[in-house]
Parts: structure tokens; sequence; C-alpha cells
């Protein structure tokens, strides 16, 4: 009995040794560097390839010029140039002159969720006046099954793995009847409202030879959403509520009030006082300046608002960090929201906004849709500063945040919450190590 005693004892101290091994050899520096080589993972002749297809003559000088102006992304790692994994793409919807050129060759593309979009909005609007409590419309009921699986061999068998998934926030006015169907897992912890990130967190032990598979089934209501806003409904903000400091201040690392930033909000809003015209003003500038991009991943960026204005182009995510930014210096209450766009057959992660104004309350807004032309053409150019369309899932109020329970080594994704995080007691694992997909079932629709 006591040589059982001492076993254990030895064993117990021997596996603390091992995590105080494991986690001092932890380092941020050489984390940040294998992402990035992730990221930029292409040489100069792949990507010179890719642009032949449209530019079949392009010379070395049209690779510096782009690379200059930042619409060719690369940097120097490990002693070489190495280009953004979708580098090439990039080039023909940020630069001018080539997305001209691949327009004249494949013609207008018109994406799957813009198609939806152009369906739901008229919806929205017929159902709405913007005013009061009627500003939610047009229902969407959806069943989701979302599974997260971990690379076989990814984690020693026998080990622990922890898995936080994406869950439907329940404290959304415009997110209803949430209701959890089944886990992969008995036992799981949901977070309670009004937590930042919404997740389902299980854990799982590793078995050699297969893969670690988490999965939740769930369902939940989307509702559209839909202020008509006059200028003269918003009243001077209470500057002394908690509310206004809270969301009018800046946020460690992407909500910060740079001299450069401070000067162009200065710039956008000289000589206007109403806080939605204000919100216009901005909302317009950075939907003409900044065209959609494919994105590193953003853990790898000090500041976004400033990448943006750097690189001249940005995600849904990006674009949003800098509206907020620009916002909040403005004194216009503003913060980060997340999750998924649902669209049949184009659901995919997503980024978009809320501001406050007072006398009308908190209204979403999504800058990478902007001004749409299936917007105006539903008589609506502005629907989103103010508006939103049905699909959607919320599952993030704000980024960066700690998740429930706590996770021991730095996120994959540390601005957002989207696609899952996985940890075992070796480190983090990241993107690389695992995938995931989402399964959707229409109710209504």
């Amino acid at each position: 009995m006591k040589n059982l005693l001492y076993l254990v004892l030895f064993l117990l101290a021997f596996s603390a040794c091992n995590r105080k091994a494991s986690d001092a050899s932890y380092s941020w520096a050489s984390d940040l560097h294998q992402r990035l080589l992730t990221d930029f993972c292409l040489t100069e002749a792949q990507v010179k390839d890719y642009i032949r297809r449209y530019l079949p003559d392009v010379t070395d000088e049209q690779m510096r010029q782009w690379e200059e102006s930042g619409a060719l992304e690369c940097m120097m790692l490990d002693g070489e140039k190495r280009y953004f994994r979708n580098a090439g793409p990039n080039l023909f919807r940020i630069d001018s002159l080539c997305r001209e050129v691949k327009l004249a060759k494949e013609g207008e593309q018109v994406s799957t969720s813009d198609r939806a979009n152009a369906e739901n909005l008229p919806e929205i609007l017929a159902a709405t006046d913007g005013r009061g409590d009627s500003c939610l419309a047009a229902p969407k009921r959806m069943r989701v099954t979302y599974t997260l699986t971990v690379d076989t061999n990814a984690v020693p068998a026998g080990e622990v793995v922890r898995c936080w998934l994406p869950y439907p926030r329940t404290d959304i006015p415009r997110q209803q009847d949430v209701k959890l169907i089944a886990t992969s897992e008995p036992s799981y912890t949901l977070t309670s409202e009004g937590t930042t990130h919404s997740t389902l967190y299980m854990e799982k032990r590793a078995v050699s030879g297969e893969p670690t598979v988490f999965s939740e089934t769930f369902e939940y209501t989307s509702y559209g959403e839909w202020h008509d806003i006059r200028p003269s409904d918003v009243l001077p903000y209470d500057t002394t509520t908690e509310l206004y400091r809270r969301y009018t201040s800046e946020r460690d690392r992407h909500i910060v009030f740079s001299p450069r930033l401070r000067q162009l909000a200065d710039n956008l809003t000289e000589g206007e006082d109403n806080p939605y015209l204000k919100a216009c003003r901005i909302f317009r500038w950075v939907n003409d300046h900044f065209p959609w991009a494919s994105a590193r991943e953003y853990s790898t960026i000090d500041n976004i608002p400033e990448y943006v204005l750097d690189n001249r182009h940005g995600d849904c995510g990006q674009v949003t960090l800098l509206f907020v930014t620009l916002c909040r210096i403005a004194g216009i209450p503003a913060h980060f929201q997340s999750g998924f766009m649902m669209q049949p057959r184009a659901w995919n992660l997503h980024d978009w906004a809320e501001v406050y104004f007072e006398g009308i309350g908190w209204v979403p807004v999504d800058q990478s849709f902007g001004l749409a032309p299936y917007a105006e053409k539903a008589g609506k150019p502005y629907f989103y500063l103010g508006g939103i369309d049905s699909w959607r899932m919320v599952v993030n109020q704000d980024y960066g945040m700690p998740l429930v329970p706590e996770k021991k080594y730095p996120r994959s994704e540390t601005v957002d919450f989207q696609r899952g995080e996985v940890e075992w007691t070796g480190g983090n694992l990241y993107f690389t190590e695992w995938g995931y997909h989402m399964d959707i079932e229409y109710l209504n629709y």
C-alpha cells in the first residue's frame, strides 16, 4: 500500500514538472512566427502564375509597384520574401485596374449571399416601419449541427482535448427561441447570458489512430431588423452614463485613438453635430475607400484599423473595427459584434457592429456589406446603418475577451471567436490541426 502511495505521489510530481516545462517552453514570439509562416506560404513564382491568368505579361516592375501600394501582400520571413496565401486573388479585388481586367474577362459576379439578401431586404422593409418596437421582421428558423474535428494523432492518445464551440446568444432581441438539441459529449458547459463570447465547452480524450470529434446541434430563430432613422429622432447623448463612457473609450489593441485616427475622425465629421449624420459620413467613407479582401489571421496584426489604413483594404472584421474606432473617437457609442452569416448555400464567418443613438437605442451596422446595390434598389441605400438581414447567428458581443472556462494558451484567433478553439496540456491546437463544418436545415424557408 505504501509503495502504491509513493507511486501516485511520484506520478503527480512528474506530471506537475512536465506542465511547468511545457509552460516554460511556450513562446508567443515563436507561435506568432509559425502563424505568419502559415499565412505567408507562397513564393513569387506561385503568385505570378495566378496573376498570369489575367495579365500574361506581368512584369517584375508591376509586382514591386503592387507590393509598395499594399495591393500585393508579402513580407520577409526567415530571410526570404513570402506572399500571403490569397495574395493573387486579393490583387484583383484591391487594385482598381486589375479589378477592371478581371471584370472584363469574367463579367460581374453576384454572390449567393447577395441574391439571398436582395430577396430578404424588401421582406423586412415591407413588414416594419422602423419605429418603436416593431423593427423585427422576416424570421428564419434554423437547425444547425456544428462539428469540429481534430486531426488524427494531433494529440497523444489518452490526453484530454478541451474544445470551445460557437453557440447562438440568448440575450439578443433579434435572436430568439434558442434550443440545444444534442451534444457529442454528455458533459458540457454553456456560457451564461451576458458573457462576451457565447460558447459550448466540452472535453474528450484523444484515441490513437482516430480523429477527435466534437459536435453540437441546436435550433434558433433569427430576425431581420430595420430602424428607419431620421436625424431629428436622435437626441443629444448623456455623456455621464456608464454606457456612454464605456463605448466611447479606447480598447487595447484594436480600438486605439492614435493621432492619425483622431485626425481622420475629426476630418470626416467636421461641421456636423448630429450623431447619425456623423455615422453616415464615416460609414460612406469606409465603404468607398476599402474594398473587401481576404484577410490574414487577426492574431498576427498589432492594430487592425491602422492596418486597414496602411494596406487600403479589409475584410468584414477589419473594416468593422475601423468603423467602431472612428465612431468612438467622434463620440458615438459603438461595439463589435460577430458570428456567422447564414444565407442558404453561403454561410460563412462574419463580423459587424452596433452603434447607440440616444432616443433610439442600439442599432446594427454592417460596414462590410456597406452601401449594397440591392439595398439601394430597395430604396434604402443606408439599410445596413440601422438595419440587418435575417441571415445571422450572433455569437460575440465584443472581441478578445476570456473564454469560459478560461483557456490556458493563447487562442488561435485572439480577436474574434467563431470557428471554435481547441487545446490540450501540451499547447494550443492551431487551425492547421483541425477543421470545422456546419450543416444547416432551414425550417421555414
